[in-house]
């Protein structure tokens, strides 16, 4: 399961830092103003359908549906199921996508209706989102044969290849001296990259032998079952984008520089929560549902331990890292150009209210995994839509008070709600069981934390003065001395801490 864990976790990482990349030249090349307004808007309106619809439900119901059939009736029934969901999905995207197209002015003012007001970026708004839109009928075929692809341990092709969106885009805009405009050839980057996404993901189903096909679809049993756990999974995916739409619209009612503190610190934020929590709620998921299709509810609750101990593990440094650095860290990584020392200052306190609740993101796939791999998406759905109403309610409260970090404090706030509920539930329920290895686990961790915060206070503390007297680059070496020495001291920490509870990774 760890190298499944770290395949995924390592080509994550490129994506992260192939899309740093993207969004340093499209920065360089489209500036912040109206062509980069209109292209992001352009690029957001798929990507929010898609995280509704697409990979985020979909997967929930999809993942457990074919694992257990592909246990209970063999790889061919599992297949023609897969190819029943290929050709439903295209069959009911293709109208969809051109309704959308033709509606595109109605779109666009839903989710940019400020836009309205000015008749040039709300034409080149339309434009670039019917350029870019087509990207949601790639992508969403993309996610169905990625989770054919993880129901048969196969998790690289899918991993890698959103990679190939950032490195589209980059491409196109190398070349965007042949286009009508930047936004142009950015938005054909998109659309382009979403057919290579999906080239890449049939090619290594193709070398697996479970490349879906076109058949009539048939609304048998399992079928029924599908599309009855895939409701409340886009339900509870749709709550989600309440909260992320919340956000926008509260920032933008804050003194100007809010909506970019939360941009910068969230950057920096989802790298732990893409690398880890993603990669391991992949990979947990379609492994419980198979041990659950044969009643083995023990290896499946051992897995799940495993992916929290994991997860835990590898995330502490960046919760520690976050919170006691977090001005360091803006500086260092965003601290050039227009960006000031206050900005960095802002966007640190966003950072360190993030970091709150960074242990609970990263866990929340893991804990879900639970209900997901029986089938149960409407339980996780009903808790995170009751919690989203908590969340946009401490959202209003906490921005009066505290700004852009009161909006990251209600996140991180209803983050611990979310996966503590859940887990209350599960463990109700038998649906988990931790066991002696996990609690030790996490000991081991909470004591590595410890000595990692205090090796940071104390290394800052000696690097502090030195590194201000550099002529350039102050933050940049202050933050690698802290990396260095703080990764050294976890390291060891953590190792003997584990030792020291008598853990092993190998009977984790």
């Amino acid at each position: 399961m760890l190298k499944k864990l770290l395949s995924v976790s390592g080509f994550t990482l490129l994506s992260r830092i192939t899309g740093l990349i993207r969004d340093l030249m499209a920065a360089a090349i489209m500036g912040a103003g109206m062509l980069a307004d209109a292209f992001f808007v352009a690029l957001r309106l798929p990507n929010h359908f898609r995280a509704i619809f697409g990979e985020g439900a979909f997967n929930q119901a999809f993942i457990p549906s074919i694992s257990r059939l592909r246990e209970a009736s063999g790889a061919e029934a599992a297949q023609h199921f897969a190819s029943s969901v290929w050709t439903l999905m295209i069959l009911v995207q293709l109208p969809l996508m051109i309704i959308a197209l033709v509606g595109m002015p109605w779109l666009v003012s839903l989710l940019a209706p400020g836009f309205a007001d000015e008749p040039e970026k709300y034409a080149l708004a339309i434009t670039l989102t019917r350029i870019t839109f087509p990207y949601l009928f790639f992508i969403t075929l993309v996610t169905l044969v990625s989770g054919i692809l993880n129901s048969v341990d196969r998790f690289a092709a899918a991993a890698a290849s959103p990679i190939l969106l950032n490195v589209a885009m980059v491409v196109a805009l190398a070349f965007a001296a042949f286009f009508p405009t930047a936004g142009h050839a950015a938005a054909w980057g998109v659309s382009v990259a979403g057919l290579l996404q999906l080239l890449m993901v049939l090619g290594d189903a193709r070398i697996a032998g479970v490349v879906p096909r076109l058949v009539r679809p048939r609304l048998d049993e399992d079928m029924k079952v599908f599309l009855k756990a895939l409701l409340p999974a886009v339900i509870g995916s749709a709550g989600i984008q309440i909260a992320v739409f919340a956000d926008t619209i509260i920032a933008s009612q804050l003194p100007t520089g809010a909506v970019a503190s939360i941009y910068y610190a969230d950057r920096l934020y989802q790298l732990p929560v893409g690398v880890i929590a993603i990669a391991a709620g992949t990979v947990l998921l379609p492994e419980m549902s198979r041990r659950l299709s044969v009643n083995d509810s023990e290896s499946a609750h051992r897995a799940q331990n495993r992916a929290f101990i994991f997860s835990l593990a590898l995330s502490a440094p960046c919760l520690v890292a976050f919170f006691l650095l977090p001005t360091t860290i803006m500086s260092a990584v965003f601290g050039r150009g227009a960006f000031t020392a206050a900005d960095a200052q802002a966007a640190g306190a966003v950072l360190s209210a993030y970091a709150i609740g960074l242990p609970a993101i990263v866990l929340i796939s893991s804990v879900v995994a639970s209900f997901r791999s029986r089938l149960d998406t409407a339980t996780p759905a009903i808790v995170s839509l009751s919690v989203i109403a908590v969340n946009v309610t401490l959202k209003i409260i906490f921005a009066q008070r505290l700004g852009a970090a009161g909006l990251a404090l209600a996140t991180a706030i209803a983050a611990w709600a979310n996966v503590l509920i859940l887990y209350g539930i599960a463990l109700r329920r038998g649906w988990t069981a931790p066991n002696k290895e996990l609690i030790r686990a996490v000991i081991a961790t909470a004591l590595a934390c410890f000595a990692l915060a205090a090796a940071t206070l104390a290394t800052h503390h000696v690097a502090s003065p030195w590194s201000a007297g550099l002529p350039r680059f102050n933050d940049e070496v202050l933050l690698a001395i802290d990396a260095v020495i703080g990764g050294i001291v976890y390291a060891a920490a953590i190792f003997l801490a584990f030792k020291g509870l008598r853990l092993s990774l190998r009977r984790i």
